[in-house]
């Protein structure tokens, strides 16, 4: 997983090549930490993704500007452009997350 730095770290991470995961999250989501310990195993089981931690209060007008409101939630963008969103305040589990994956893997 990797976490970036500043501003300009994570917007070039969003020009990259390939599937990035964006995870928004937030220390004091009792949900987003419900998830992190799994993070890992869906990192494993989605190789074909890089997963980007995005703090949603460190990085707020980003998260506003991708229109995501809740956490814990994904955006997963693949050359700059968004292919798919899982974005809501519920709590997500790993079977869900690795489902949302599969739909946007194509």
């Amino acid at each position: 997983m990797i976490i970036p730095k500043n501003l300009e770290e994570l917007a070039n991470l969003a020009e990259q090549e390939g599937k990035q995961v964006f995870f928004f999250s937030a220390e004091w989501c009792g949900d987003c930490r419900f998830i992190k310990p799994f993070l890992p195993e869906i990192e494993a089981d989605n190789q074909d993704f890089q997963f980007v931690l995005v703090d949603r209060d460190e990085y707020l007008e980003v998260a506003q500007e991708w229109n995501v409101f809740g956490i814990p939630s994904l955006v997963v963008l693949e050359k700059g452009k968004e292919i798919g969103r899982f974005v809501n305040r519920d709590r997500k589990t790993k079977q869900e997350i690795n489902d949302f994956l599969a739909s946007v893997r194509g």
